[in-house]
């Protein structure tokens, strides 16, 4: 067993931090986690209790401290990776960036399953400020930035760091709600519209899959500065769903809409955020092919996911509060199906 290392996890106490610190910590790692100290954490977790946008704050918990991994899950744009990685008199270690598939969704030209290469592309034209799309696209530019500011570090200065880009994360504990946006629907008996039949291509990856990824690069330094994370196998979306009403016992009543009849009864994407345009599907072959990282299947994580989201009932999704007009236009479509027989 390799010697114990000392990991710094900056806003690693929520929803995919939690695995990622336990799973360390069951490696025989020391973790300590920087957040501003309004959750409980795992035992045997020290804590920096400091706002990473606060840099005087930020220089103050970090003087003198030594790590020798720091994994970053609260980077949204190139001041952030400056704000640590310029911070004096503080050692981080080995650095891994959490990423995101949204910053091949904010290039052009790029086809999925989205490649590594792909990030280099074009930025799409800017959205409409104000609007949904603009903070999905911000979000992937402010990534992207980040991003290049530390590869340029990477390349310029020899910081060994690392890039982890990831879809749509499923797990226990998701603050999201997305899935249980879904099973919402599932649960209340309705019938459930599926843009363009659920046939767009869905590609996620589990949260315990993630920590064990960090766990390995914690023993060994990847050859390549960025990769993808993502589970095996890509489904359609009504595939998906089929394996989520059968986790959690329902007899599902799918009806197939275009975008543009959805869109004309009032429904944007969120009731149904695993079909927009904001979802990234990854090609996760760079990890498997050099150093055998390979998640679990959708039918080996989903049910224990599913599990957890019926004990524990999560606040409703926003988008369910567009239930009404979901299920005035599925009745509409089935009417207008008897009619034409």
């Amino acid at each position: 067993m390799a010697a114990p290392l000392d990991v710094l996890l900056i806003g690693g106490s929520g929803f995919l931090g939690s695995p990622v610190a336990a799973a360390l910590l069951e490696a025989g790692h020391r973790v300590t986690i920087l957040s501003r100290g309004e959750r409980a954490l795992p035992a045997g977790v020290d804590r920096l209790a400091v706002d990473r946008d606060d840099r005087v704050a930020l220089a103050h918990a970090l003087e003198g401290r030594r790590f020798d991994l720091t994994v970053d899950f609260l980077v949204f744009d190139a001041s952030d990776v400056e704000a640590l990685l310029f911070v004096p008199y503080a050692a981080l270690g080995r650095y891994v960036m959490i990423s995101t598939g949204q910053v091949y969704l904010v290039g052009s030209g790029a086809r999925p399953p989205f490649r590594e290469d792909d990030a280099d592309r074009p930025l799409i034209d800017e959205p409409e400020p104000g609007t949904k799309d603009h903070a999905q696209w911000r979000y992937g530019v402010g990534k992207r930035r980040a991003e290049r500011m530390l590869l340029g570090l990477r390349a310029t200065h020899g910081v060994r760091a690392t890039v982890l880009r990831l879809p749509i994360v499923q797990g226990e504990g998701d603050g999201s709600n997305r899935l249980w946006g879904y099973l919402e629907r599932l649960l209340d008996g309705g019938p459930i519209v599926l843009p363009e039949g659920g046939a767009m291509t869905t590609r996620f990856v589990w949260a315990g899959d993630v920590a064990r990824a960090i766990v390995h690069l914690a023993a060994e330094a990847p050859r390549a500065s960025v990769y993808n994370l993502a589970q095996p196998d890509a489904l359609p979306l009504r595939a998906f769903l089929d394996q989520v009403a059968k986790a959690a016992g329902t007899s599902p009543r799918w009806v197939e809409a275009s975008w543009e009849e959805c869109r004309d009864a009032g429904l944007d994407e969120s009731f149904s955020t695993y079909a927009g345009r904001w979802r990234s599907v990854l090609d996760p072959s760079r990890a498997a092919t050099e150093w055998g990282f390979v998640g679990a299947r959708t039918e080996e994580y989903l049910p224990g996911v599913v599990r957890w989201h019926l004990e524990h009932r999560p606040e409703s999704h926003p988008g369910y509060a567009l239930r009404p007009q979901e299920r005035d236009l599925a009745a509409r479509l089935a009417a207008r199906a008897r009619s034409e027989r």
